[in-house]
Parts: C-alpha cells; sequence; structure tokens
C-alpha cells in the first residue's frame, strides 16, 4: 500500500526527494529481482512489476524524467522503457559514471539534481556524483550503507514504485499525479 501521508517517509529523504528532477534505475535487483532467467534456448526473460511501470509513467507525467542505467544488455528492458516511454536508456554501461556524464549532456540536469535506484558495487560509481542515493533491500552493504533513503519494498516487487512515490510526495506533486493516473490508467 501507498504511503499518503508525507509524514511516513523520513524528512531527511523527503529533503532531498524534492530536490531530483531525474531519477536514474538500475534494472537487474531494482526494476527486477535481480534473477536472471534463460530458456533452454538461451532466451533471457525478466519479470517486470505493473505497479513500477504504472509510477514511472505517474512520476514522467508530473515532469520528472526517468532514465535506465544498466550494466547489462537485455533486449526485454529496452522494449519496457518503450512501454513506459523511458527515453534515456544507457544497457551494457560497464562504466556507469560516463553513462551518467552522457545524461547530464543530454538532459542539462547537474548529476545533484538526480537520483539514483541502484543495489550493487557498480552502482557505487553513480552514488558518488547524484545527490539522492536509494537503496532496496537485499543490496551489498557498501551500497546499503551509502544510501540516503532504503525503500521499505523489496525490488521487482515495487521498490521503484516507492521511490517515485517518495519524489511525487516531496515535489508537492502526489496529489496531481494521482489524479492524472486515475484519468490514463497505464502500466
Amino acid at each position: 500500500m501507498l504511503r499518503r501521508n508525507p509524514a511516513a517517509f523520513p524528512p531527511e529523504a523527503l529533503a532531498r526527494a524534492g530536490e531530483v528532477e531525474l531519477l536514474i534505475l538500475d534494472v537487474d535487483g531494482v526494476l527486477t529481482d535481480g534473477r536472471l532467467h534463460y530458456s533452454d534456448r538461451g532466451v533471457e526473460t525478466k519479470a517486470f512489476h505493473a505497479q513500477d511501470g504504472a509510477a514511472i509513467k505517474m512520476l514522467q507525467g508530473a515532469g520528472v524524467p526517468v532514465a535506465i542505467v544498466s550494466g547489462r544488455d537485455s533486449p526485454a528492458v529496452a522494449r519496457r522503457a518503450r512501454e513506459l516511454g523511458v527515453a534515456h536508456v544507457h544497457q551494457g554501461a560497464e562504466d556507469k559514471a560516463a553513462a551518467l556524464a552522457a545524461l547530464c549532456r543530454a538532459t542539462g540536469i547537474a548529476p545533484e539534481r538526480m537520483a539514483h535506484v541502484g543495489d550493487d558495487i557498480p552502482d557505487l560509481a553513480l552514488f558518488d556524483r547524484v545527490g539522492f542515493r536509494i537503496g532496496v533491500p537485499g543490496a551489498h552493504p557498501a551500497v546499503a550503507a551509502e544510501a540516503d533513503y532504503v525503500t521499505a519494498t523489496a525490488p521487482g516487487a515495487g521498490a521503484v514504485r516507492e521511490a517515485c512515490h517518495l519524489i511525487l510526495v516531496a515535489r508537492g506533486l502526489w496529489g496531481d499525479a494521482l489524479l492524472e493516473a486515475r484519468g490514463a490508467g497505464s502500466r
């Protein structure tokens, strides 16, 4: 259940989230539960949570763009990004700091005005640069230690929804985004 009361989020998380102009998401272990599924024919599949997708659309609809930065390359991620209207997708990004620099050039948004949701060691390169660092349950201990906020919801099961909700509440956009979503109904 989404927390509707702004007091449900820690004040320091609300303060940082209120400054966010772009949300960056890792994929495996954030948008998914982190498991990799391969068929007998070697085809990779991923499971994405519909509520994460709805929240991404709400956040973008409220004027906060979302980007995906993943160290792996997956056709399923490209498809999901297209479905959600995520314009900034950097897959196969072994150097996540370089992907961040490209995002800054493409959007004109400073890293200090970005948030990143991550779960593993490669995400620390972004944590070192962005203004708001969000971890998820089960994240590597080094990531959890650096996070400004750790979601209560598990990765691949609504953690991204929670991060989007936090940003919307902090920016005073929750009510408008909720009304917009009620009229659109998309995941």
